[in-house]
């Protein structure tokens, strides 16, 4: 039963799954910063 356990990769590649997918969150979050600040920057100077 244990070796069964240890064989059943499943559960293992959901976790890699996981941690890609947290990569690419934290990849696009802080490209939408930075454009974010360089948008706001390029903008803010604009005056009516």
């Amino acid at each position: 039963m244990l070796k069964k356990l240890f064989r059943d990769q499943r559960g293992e590649d959901m976790i890699e799954y996981g941690l890609l997918v947290l990569l690419i969150a934290i990849v696009v979050m802080a490209g939408v910063k930075l454009v974010g600040e360089v948008v706001s920057d390029l903008f803010g100077g604009i005056t009516w």
